[in-house]
């Protein structure tokens, strides 16, 4: 079966591959369309003058003593600032070090002090956050501050205490030459340098959901194939409203909404945050032709009141990862949906498998391989020879083509070296492939559980045991068997949606129903909440530490009897990429 030999890059000539290219470029072809769109507060801004802020804030960094390739820490919510940070240190040549708004204490530390950032573009609201970490923000010369006046002056008062240099935002809008005039932009080029296709362009950092994050570094190109697969993947045109829920220190908003859409000269919508009671109407006010789902927001629209109306909207293509399959068909009719796509990948290997637009698919695939871009081979993860077809083997990926994966983890050689092991970049991720090509997700490989000679996956056990009215969120992990060395028991952590009752033995009548026999859980607990990373990850790591104590209910090791297993739906977590767009 072909695959995507419709995707043609937008520019052929890989060195136009950069940010600043791609800006100047819609800024000529584009100069009065509008590219950001930000409906709670409305604000918009045209191609052209997007650019000119940008160049601003680049002269603004190069003329405070900025060097190409310092790092710029970015620690806001969702705003324009956010956009034209990104752009403004892009065009200076800097690089973007995006941090999720929920980091504190050790978790903020860390990534701090392995990129050793020159300047940071805060809230005011996340000043004291830095003010508590001296030794990790040593390196930072100046905060900029983002906000409203009296926010503004409180986090300076407390930035300026601890002895940090501060400015604001304003500041870096000012360029440091003379007043703007019409021949501004071109003084701009002239001082600004010349960005390569293979200059380190950001650093998006993993979840880290079993070890210290690991900082991405992401070539200009490499940004830019992920947003030139994405316009291919969706079709997107000029014509387009991409509007984009997340927040912006993912990439699934940033090099996957703000940056495609940049790509094909769109207008880039930007809303405030995810709400599924307020989905509907942000896509009808903004008139949004193309949207995302993350994790699993499309679950969560599904579940709002029905109202003859849905279908009374403008979006013809949603870019799902993961698909809900089970409801697949239901939701493209009751909301006029046309298309749906995915992909599997994640921040350090852009999207080496998509579905082909259009194409019905086998439920559950994620897509094909996108072999002009990628090679990939699915191996034993203990030997790294190839499995047969429809056998599960761990994801490796390479690229066909000069820096269009991540250049390494900064600061951390000995993860680079180990995840590029044998020469190929080494995902975790477990995948099988069936006869037609197409490619299946299964499990992180350190969440797979083995159990009487059965390879199970935790991820489908969650899938089965999610149906289940009463049950929120479900997390499944292997614990050590008691009579059968070096193999597992399933155990589950269940949460309960609130006011919700369920007992173990109803629980386990639920699983003979939905799962295979070997798939049953010999272990429950009932949990208030499941740990998780910052950005909304479950911790197994530490389920695994709490395990099958005295409180644990315990079904006994028999194997039950088999019963039909009814379709599941998808985990209510990111698969896969979910490592990746932190």
């Amino acid at each position: 079966m072909a695959f995507y030999e419709e995707h043609r890059p937008t520019f052929a000539d890989r060195r136009q591959w950069t940010t600043p290219h791609t800006l100047r470029h819609r800024a000529l072809t584009h100069a009065d369309t509008v590219y950001l769109d930000v409906p709670w507060t409305a604000e918009l801004y045209t191609y052209r003058q997007t650019l000119d802020i940008a160049e601003s804030i680049g002269q603004s960094f190069l003329a405070a003593g900025a060097i190409p390739g310092d790092r710029v820490l970015v620690m806001l919510p969702n705003c324009s600032a956010y956009v034209f940070a990104w752009l403004g240190t892009a065009v200076a040549g800097l690089v973007e070090v995006p941090i999720n708004t929920a980091y504190r204490g050790s978790f903020l530390a860390h990534q701090t002090s392995t990129v050793e950032p020159t300047f940071a573009i805060i809230d005011p609201a996340y000043a004291e956050r830095f003010v508590d970490l001296p030794e990790a923000c040593r390196s930072i010369r100046r905060f900029y501050l983002v906000g409203d006046d009296t926010a503004c002056d409180a986090g300076t008062a407390l930035l300026d205490a601890a002895g940090h240099a501060t400015g604001l935002w304003t500041d870096l809008l000012t360029p440091p030459s003379d007043a703007r005039n019409s021949t501004a932009s071109a003084a701009a080029n002239a001082t600004l340098p010349e960005v390569g296709y293979n200059d380190l362009a950001s650093i998006f950092f993993t979840s880290g959901t079993t070890g210290l994050s690991k900082g991405v570094m992401m070539p200009h190109a490499h940004m830019h194939i992920f947003a030139d697969e994405c316009v291919s993947l969706t079709r997107l045109t000029d014509r387009d409203a991409y509007m984009s829920v997340g927040p912006l220190f993912h990439g699934n908003s940033q090099f996957l909404a703000a940056y495609p859409a940049l790509v094909a000269g769109a207008r880039y919508v930007m809303q405030q945050r995810f709400s599924a009671s307020e989905w509907l109407n942000q896509a009808r006010d903004c008139g949004a032709t193309v949207t995302n789902f993350v994790g699993v927001m499309m679950d969560f629209v599904w579940q709002q009141p029905p109202t003859p109306a849905d279908a009374d909207n403008d979006i013809r293509c949603i870019f799902a990862a993961p698909t809900a399959h089970s409801i697949l068909g239901p939701f493209k009719e009751r909301f006029g949906i046309d298309t749906f796509v995915e992909v599997f990948g994640l921040t350090e290997t852009c999207m080496p498998i998509l579905t082909p637009h259009g194409v019905e698919r086998p439920a559950g695939a994620a897509g094909m391989l996108n072999r002009d871009w990628y090679d990939v081979r699915l191996v034993d993860p203990e030997t790294d020879e190839e499995v047969p077809v429809g056998q599960v083997g761990e994801l490796t990926v390479r690229a066909c083509h000069p820096w269009t994966m991540l250049m390494g983890y900064y600061g951390m050689p000995d993860k680079t070296v180990e995840v590029f092991r044998n020469l190929w970049f080494h995902t975790g991720d477990g995948l099988r492939r069936d006869d037609d090509g197409w490619y299946y997700f299964v499990d992180r490989l350190k969440d797979a559980i083995r159990r009487r000679g059965e390879n199970i996956s935790s991820y489908e056990v969650e899938q089965g045991l999610l149906n289940h009215a009463a049950i929120a969120e479900v997390a499944a992990i292997g614990v050590p068997a008691d009579q059968e060395a070096g193999e597992d028991e399933v155990m589950v952590f269940v949460v309960l949606e609130p006011g919700a009752s369920l007992t173990s033995e109803e629980l386990w009548e639920y699983a003979d129903r939905q799962l295979p026999a070997f798939a049953v859980p010999r272990y429950l607990r009932f949990i208030d909440e499941l740990p998780k990373t910052p950005s909304e990850k479950v911790r197994k790591v530490d389920l695994r530490a709490i395990g099958a104590d005295a409180v644990t209910a315990d079904r006994g090791p028999q194997a039950r009897p088999a019963r039909p297993a009814r379709p599941a739906r998808p985990a209510r977590h990111e698969q896969g990429a979910e490592e990746d767009a932190s």
